[in-house]
Order: C-alpha cells, then sequence, then structure tokens
C-alpha cells in the first residue's frame, strides 16, 4: 500500500501565529495527539505535539551550579529549549524538523522513516503542500490488510477503506482504537469504545457504508488507562 491509500485526509492544521494556550485547548477539545503547522499556503512549517506542550511544564529554571555547567556547553540547544519553553505561538513550539513524504510512498518506506527518526507519524505532501499525515495507527490498519487476490477481496478492500474514510470524517470517532476488519461484505468491529452510544454510532455509520452487508460488534469497553489519553 502507499501513502495516499493510508493518509488521514481529514486534517486539524493552525498557522505559526496561534497562541499556545488556543492549541492546548485544541488537542484537549479534539482527543488529538499532534497537530501540523502550515503557512497561508499549506505548506507545513512544522508540527506541534503533546510533548512539545508538555514540557512546557517540565522545564524548571535550572539551580546555580547547573548554571555554571550549562555556561560552558553548547547555547544553541538551551536557545531552542528556552524559546519551545516559554514561547507564545505555534511557531515558538513546534518542531521544525519534519520528515515528509509524497502520495506515492510505500508503507514500508514509511514504517521505516519512523524507525529511523523515533516519530509515530509522517506529513504527506504533494506539490510541496500537505494533503495527509500517515499515523502508526494507520501503518498497523495495512499490516491487518491483506492483498488482495479475489474479486471478492478486492470488494472487501474498497468497503474497508470507505469506512476508514468515514470513521475520520467524524469528530467523535476514537479512530486509533477502532480496528474494523472486512471479510465477504461483513463488517467486525475490533478495538474499544468508550460509551454504549459510541458503540451504538459505530454500527450505524458501518451500516451506512455501501457493500456492507452486516455488522458484528466486537467492541470493548474501554479501558481507563485509554481513556486518560483522549
Amino acid at each position: 500500500m502507499i501513502a495516499k491509500e493510508l493518509m488521514s485526509t481529514n486534517l486539524v492544521v493552525v498557522p505559526p501565529e496561534m497562541p499556545v494556550t488556543a492549541l492546548a485547548e485544541l488537542l484537549a477539545a479534539r482527543g488529538i495527539s499532534a497537530v501540523p503547522v502550515v503557512d497561508a499556503q499549506g505548506v507545513p512549517l512544522g508540527i506541534v505535539t503533546e510533548g512539545d506542550l508538555i514540557r512546557r511544564l517540565a522545564d524548571e529554571p535550572p539551580g546555580p551550579f547547573a548554571w555554571f555547567l550549562q555556561s560552558f556547553g553548547a547555547t544553541k540547544p538551551l536557545i531552542q529549549r528556552f524559546a519551545k519553553a516559554h514561547g507564545a505561538c505555534a511557531r515558538d513550539v513546534m518542531s521544525a524538523a519534519l520528515v515528509t513524504v509524497t502520495e506515492g510512498e510505500s508503507a514500508e518506506r514509511i514504517a521505516r522513516l519512523m524507525e529511523t527518526h523515533g516519530i509515530r507519524r509522517v506529513p504527506v505532501l504533494k506539490d510541496g503542500r500537505l494533503v495527509g499525515i500517515v499515523s502508526r495507527a494507520d501503518l498497523l490498519r495495512a499490516i491487518l490488510r491483506a492483498p488482495a487476490e479475489t474479486g471478492t477481496q478486492t470488494d472487501d478492500g474498497v468497503i474497508l477503506r470507505a469506512l476508514i474514510s468515514a470513521m475520520r470524517e467524524q469528530a467523535w470517532v476514537d479512530i486509533y482504537w477502532v480496528y474494523p476488519e472486512v471479510s465477504g461484505g461483513a463488517v467486525t468491529l475490533y478495538g474499544f469504545a468508550r460509551s454504549d452510544a459510541m458503540r451504538e454510532g459505530l454500527m450505524v455509520l458501518a451500516r451506512g457504508v455501501p457493500g456492507v452487508t452486516v455488522v458484528h460488534d466486537r467492541l470493548e469497553p474501554m479501558p481507563l488507562i485509554l481513556r486518560g489519553l483522549l
């Protein structure tokens, strides 16, 4: 599979001038762990993650001895850390060293990039503009999909992609914790549901995808440790 087939296209992006407080509220409200920073033309400038914002809380003024030792070290890392910890807008706190791919990049190549650079998501560009993001969860779904060999399997692949696309369009879906599978037109929902209302909503959503014949609910109640990540 390639990036275009894997990527999330229903993106939340922010301008470089967005205040840090608004960024934190956005991540919390949408239940997402990162957001790309783009300019007016859609060109990616960087990405702000939960880690970038949490660093503000963890960064404490150094004591006298630590300050003395730091004065003999390289100053650039210290300046960058200070800017991230005390910056007022997205441009100040974002990680600007982006690892990006094009729409035609293979899933295997994207996985290697994530492993090499220790990152969880890769922006997808077309003509230099952001068109999607491939996350680790997207790659896991690719692993679960066997290559289509028969007509039925091809149809199942189309249904699965349509279902995942429909899930991504709904802000209430916990896309990272729901793993659909399609076989012979039958959809089975695996993963975790935070409430009975979400469980029922997912069933209704899946039944509305063209080609789906039946939907099986194999969702488990969401553990408390995962709820804390939402």
